[in-house]
């Protein structure tokens, strides 16, 4: 037996009141195998089902196609958009028509688009369920879905996993949600509300990964203009031959490929915020055109003369020290003095121990909400010991590599405890290299040699038991040293005082 299974659409209706053709008489005709049994669900226009049946019954009768078997039935759905109702009315038919029939095909056609959702995602578990679909001009085509739903959800849930770990940390909200424990934090999280809620540019410093960009947004958020757009830049990331006409646009013809007026990121961020990433990058001439929308809040356009009129605050962040270019001829001086106005200096994680422990629970709650959608992953924690090793660590890639650690940890851990070892295990190893520092000194100079070799390996012994918890095997592995009895002496010669 060969079943036709539908849900009755308006268009259906529509059509069999003007005795026209529509998705199901089209399907019910065109079928190259005549179907025995037609099934059409339905929650409403109940007074119109007998009439579409005999409508049905009768153009099947007059092409000479079974039309004993063709009923309208009640689906018990919320409405033509609950998927729970949909899914369970549909899963019933499907099993139901599937297990009686030879063939059972679904129309995709009729119908709202929870409904075909729905039909697709239950009828694929089918190996005798297929797929049919009317054209506007009455044509039905075969439909193929390729996909392996399972393997499809199993492989978005990972990508999703792979995304976020690449990403960085979410942070909504203004100042509210940075994590601001340590008096270090709070001091810089003072200062930016007050910076936040003026006119003036800031300059937002610090080492890579401390959360510059973060601390953009907040600044945005917090202020007059947070109603309008931020627009943002890694000045960094971009070819020399675009800078311009990125930040300040161009007209068309200005170069070849300049098909059109293009607005820049100034003209974009008119009345909001221009957050300039890596500030340090931008070529001089850039440098110039940049002071003059500061100074003047004009800017012009690649290949235009006339100036157009911006209203833009300027955030610029940067990891470099600007006052070493500027005394290199790398950067303008007096753009330097225009941006550092509000000087904000983002503190590094070792500078903020107390804040740790929340960022390392709102990056697991991160990490566990982003991989629940895989069907294998069990949520998981660190252990008391696995958070000291982690406030013991440098992390010199300060919040950008405590969050990649943390999901290697949680990516390679097969337990539900993260412990120390995952976490040491996913440490990226570095290796000090002898850094080419030049020495020079004058004919009168002196020096106690001896005692900066022992200040510099006593700074590297007491940072090596730190990060391995005291515990002298590490370090000394760290340290490139013989055996746990040379450092021992080197302990005792150096005056360090071993932790009991």
């Amino acid at each position: 037996m060969h079943t036709l299974l539908s849900w009755l659409g308006n268009k259906d209706i529509e059509n069999m009141l003007d005795d026209k053709s529509a998705a199901i008489l089209t399907l019910a005709s065109k079928s190259e195998v005549p179907f025995d049994k037609i099934v059409i669900l339905s929650n409403k226009d109940e007074t119109k089902w007998s009439q579409f049946e005999h409508f049905l019954k009768k153009k099947m009768a007059i092409l000479g196609r079974p039309n004993h078997s063709i009923e309208v039935c009640r689906a018990h759905i919320e409405s033509p958009i609950d998927y729970q109702s949909i899914a369970q009315e549909t899963e019933r038919w499907i099993a139901k028509l599937s297990d009686e029939a030879e063939s059972l095909s679904i129309n995709l056609t009729s119908g709202t688009p929870a409904m075909t959702t729905l039909s697709v995602l239950i009828g694929k578990g089918k190996s005798n369920t297929y797929f049919l679909q009317a054209t506007p001009k009455n044509e039905l085509i075969t439909v193929e879905i390729p996909l392996d739903f399972g393997q499809a959800y199993v492989k978005s849930a990972a990508k999703s996993i792979a995304a976020t770990a690449t990403a960085l940390p979410v942070k909504h909200g203004a100042f509210s949600e940075i994590t601001n424990n340590s008096q270090a934090m709070k001091a810089v999280v003072t200062k930016a509300k007050r910076i936040a809620m003026s006119e003036v540019p800031a300059l937002i410093l610090g080492e890579t990964g401390t959360g510059k960009e973060v601390m953009a947004h907040a600044v945005h958020r917090a202020s007059l203009r947070a109603n309008k757009p931020i627009r943002i830049v890694n000045c960094g990331a971009l070819a020399a031959t675009i800078v311009d006409s990125t930040l300040f646009g161009h007209k068309k013809g200005a170069f070849t490929g300049a098909d059109k007026d293009h607005p820049g990121l100034f003209e974009q961020a008119d009345g909001g915020t221009l957050f300039l990433d890596e500030v340090g990058e931008l070529p001089l001439d850039i440098q110039v055109k940049l002071l003059r929308a500061l100074q003047q809040g004009e800017i012009n356009r690649l290949g235009d003369i006339k100036p157009i009129y911006v209203d833009v605050r300027v955030i610029a962040a940067t990891h470099q020290d600007l006052s070493k270019l500027v005394a290199k001829g790398e950067f303008r001086e007096d753009l330097f003095y225009r941006l550092a106005v509000g000087i904000i200096q983002m503190p590094s994680l070792r500078e903020r121990q107390q804040d740790i422990p929340d960022i390392i629970n709102q990056f697991i709650t991160q990490i566990n909400l982003s991989a629940s959608k895989h069907p294998d992953y069990q949520s998981k924690i660190i252990s008391q010991k696995g958070i000291k090793f982690i406030l013991n660590q440098a992390w010199l890639g300060n919040i950008r590599e405590l969050w990649s650690t943390l999901n290697r940890a949680f990516l390679w851990s097969e337990g539900k405890i993260i412990t120390d070892k995952d976490i040491a295990e996913a440490l990226i190893i570095r290796h000090e290299t002898e850094k080419d520092c030049a020495v020079s000194m004058s004919f009168n100079d002196k020096v106690d040699i001896v005692q900066l070799t022992d200040d510099m390996q006593k700074k590297y012994i007491l940072a090596a038991l730190t990060a391995s918890g005291n515990v002298k095997k590490q370090a000394t592995k760290m340290l490139g040293l013989k055996d746990h009895q040379t450092l021992t002496n080197w302990m005792k010669r150096l005056g360090i005082e071993p932790v009991k």
